[in-house]
């Protein structure tokens, strides 16, 4: 797969009709000769651009943190606030939030009080995506990373799955990205391009078509 086909495909993809939303492209890749059920594919990309989707943060965080977090995140939560926090509201803020960052300093407490329902929702702070931060964290930095940032995911169906961007992005844009996605899955799977089953992309409304 190359920049130019994807531009292609990106020219064929607009000639759809129109829809009263901006739509959004997906891509997917469809894998082979791989036993997901014994060995899931679970990780991260951070694409060279945007996503073009908005994301909502939550920030678990000390004094040290506190601050700089109001002004990045949309929920700030410290350790004093941990009460105001039931099952029921734990579970609506991991429903209506998309990542969870945590000072690593109250990791410990986080797993305590919220490990519960954030783990079973896939939605516990990452280490590996830098949301375990230190107290001296720039967390505008981290906040514009996980903007980029789409997680791949294929653990019973052999299928990955992702947002690359917008309809009213730059086609260059998108290509980047798309690019940056499947380099990123080949060096996750063990054979990289035998692996490789399908690469598609599609609009929200659309039909796939094979990259």
């Amino acid at each position: 797969m190359n920049k130019k086909r994807i531009l292609e495909v990106l020219a064929e993809l607009k000639k759809a009709p129109k829809r009263k939303f901006t739509q959004s492209y997906d891509l997917i890749i469809n894998l082979k000769n791989v036993n997901v059920k014994q060995t899931p594919i679970d990780f991260f990309v951070t694409m060279p651009n945007l996503k073009g989707k908005d994301i909502k943060l939550v920030a678990f965080v000390g004094p040290e943190l506190a601050e700089q977090a109001k002004q990045v995140f949309d929920v700030v939560i410290t350790e004093t606030d941990f009460k105001n926090y039931d099952i029921k509201a734990m579970k609506r803020l991991a429903k209506t939030h998309d990542y969870f960052i945590a000072q690593a300093t109250l990791m410990p407490k986080v797993a305590a009080a919220f490990g519960k329902v954030l783990g079973t929702s896939g939605k516990m702070p990452n280490p590996k995506l830098g949301c375990v931060v230190p107290p001296n964290a720039q967390l505008a930095a981290l906040k514009d990373k996980l903007t980029k940032t789409v997680k791949m995911s294929a653990k019973k169906a052999t299928n990955l799955q992702c947002l690359v961007g917008k309809e009213d992005m730059d086609d260059d844009v998108i290509a980047d990205n798309v690019m940056s996605v499947y380099n990123s899955t080949l060096r996750q799977v063990p054979n990289d391009t035998q692996n490789i089953k399908k690469v598609q992309l599609k609009l929200t409304m659309g039909k796939p078509i094979d990259l």
